[in-house]
């Protein structure tokens, strides 16, 4: 996924591409926002930009072979800006940053500083040493510095937003035999409460509606401050207090951390949204074992049952990976066990591509590319079913849609359910930002479309 964003409205441009999950898309925002400060206005790409920064991700397959071919297209941008007589200073930020730093400074001249996901707040710093001509490298674990740098600068969207990205969590101490996380953004910390809350508030007062909670792995969140220990649950319960919040989500979690008082916040706080994203990965106890995943299938469909007992309502979603080293078909035919057996709402699934360093790059009973295939298609058809199924049973159901944004269409608005289902209706923009009812007519190939419930709604919109 690639996202530009920027900064104020002042004479220089700036231009940040964000790669991969949605924490990078909420780093962006931040260095977006240290750009804006330093009087760089947003850029829709890189050609009017004087500073450029890719932001990126070493989940995906190839994610630094992606990089170094971006950087070799501003490498000739830069070289013809720098031919008119124009500055450009390109950075690279991220995960990809963090794990192969020294590597991009040493073989990509046109990179001026690299910088770690926990070290975004170095970076005025950073643009200062560029233009005297010092190239950089910023990537300790500094994420405390990180928070705090969040804290000083406040949380005010660049745009009127109705839904928005909160980072509470960062690291993870889990160790995937498949992942680099731990390593690239390292041990799991946590923001203070109290930050969070304040941080929560401004978004509010800014016209956010829907504030998604995020973290590598969000459900680990721990504090203690004024002698109390905060958990996800009781952090929960503080920002439900907040008047004009109305919709609260997290994202990603772990199963192992999925606590009993999480589950019933899904039950007692209404504010907390019926949608639940919690990755297993796979159906086999196996291949859970050689992930080092530390849970079994059993587990995770009896924590399911214990989750749909406190909310009935709740849309699951769910990661899956096929291929990895030793998985064979009965393995394989586990995890398609297990998925139609939990039944979801959504997933995102992949075929295991090695990721360097890690204990699963370094078996040799890797699986063949082209089982990976077979097995990814069929295992992307059963979910896309249950998908289809999901979507369909809204169907003549009345939903609350938070109205979100304009439609493609002339007179079309776009919401979304509780369940995180995009809803397109025909109704008037002054309804964005709000709740109203939606009957479901029809599913669509990634949303739904509807109409409101109530033509006193259209009428009191337009008064």
């Amino acid at each position: 996924m690639t996202q530009g964003t920027g900064g104020s409205d002042k004479t220089a441009g700036g231009f940040v591409k964000s790669f991969g999950c949605q924490m990078n898309v909420y780093d962006s925002s931040r260095i977006s926002g240290m750009l804006g400060e330093a009087g760089y206005t947003a850029q829709q790409g890189p050609d009017g930009a004087e500073v450029i920064v890719l932001n990126t991700c070493h989940i995906r397959e190839k994610a630094s072979d992606k990089v170094f071919s971006e950087l070799g297209q501003i490498r000739a941008l830069k070289e013809a800006r720098a031919a008119r007589g124009m500055s450009t200073f390109v950075g690279v930020a991220g995960c990809v940053a963090q794990a192969e730093g020294a590597e991009i400074l040493k073989r990509e001249r046109t990179v001026d500083f690299v910088v770690g996901p926990q070290s975004y707040h170095r970076l005025p710093e950073m643009l200062a040493r560029a233009r005297l001509g010092e190239r950089s490298l910023a990537i300790e674990f500094e994420t405390q510095e990180k928070f705090d740098g969040l804290r000083q600068r406040g949380a005010a969207p660049p745009l009127r937003l109705i839904s928005a990205f909160l980072t509470i969590q960062e690291g993870c101490d889990k160790f995937c035999a498949f992942c680099v996380v731990p390593y690239t953004r390292g041990a799991e910390v946590s923001r203070a409460p109290e930050d969070i809350v304040h941080e929560a508030e401004q978004l509010v007062a800014a016209g956010v509606k829907d504030i998604s909670l995020l973290g590598q792995n969000v459900n680990a969140y721990r504090c203690e401050t004024g002698g109390k220990r905060w958990g996800l649950a009781s952090l929960f319960e503080r920002l439900s207090e907040i008047t004009g919040l109305e919709r609260l989500r997290y994202t990603t979690s772990h199963p192992n951390d999925m606590s009993e008082d999480l589950i019933a916040a899904h039950r007692d706080l209404p504010k907390v949204m019926p949608f639940l994203h919690l990755p297993v990965q796979s159906g086999s106890d196996a291949i859970l074992s050689a992930m080092n995943r530390k849970h079994t299938a059993g587990a995770y469909c009896g924590l399911i049952e214990r989750v749909r007992r406190a909310r009935p309502d709740i849309a699951l979603s769910s990661d899956f990976i096929v291929g990895f080293p030793g998985e064979t078909d009965a393995d394989f035919r586990a995890t398609l066990d297990l998925v139609r057996e939990v039944g979801f709402a959504s997933a995102f699934s992949f075929a295991y591509s090695m990721r360097a360093g890690t204990p699963g790059a370094e078996r040799r009973d890797q699986v063949a590319s082209d089982i990976k295939k077979a097995r990814l298609l069929e295992l992307q058809g059963l979910l896309e079913e249950q998908k289809k199924t999901f979507n369909a049973s809204f169907v003549g159901r009345n939903c609350e849609v938070l109205f979100e944004r304009r439609g493609r269409h002339s007179g079309q608005i776009v919401g979304r359910t509780p369940q995180m289902l995009s809803v397109q209706v025909d109704g008037p923009e002054s309804l964005i930002g709000s709740i109203h009812d939606v009957v479901i007519e029809r599913p669509g190939a990634n949303s739904l479309f509807g109409r409101l419930a109530s033509e006193r709604q259209i009428n009191e919109a337009a008064n």
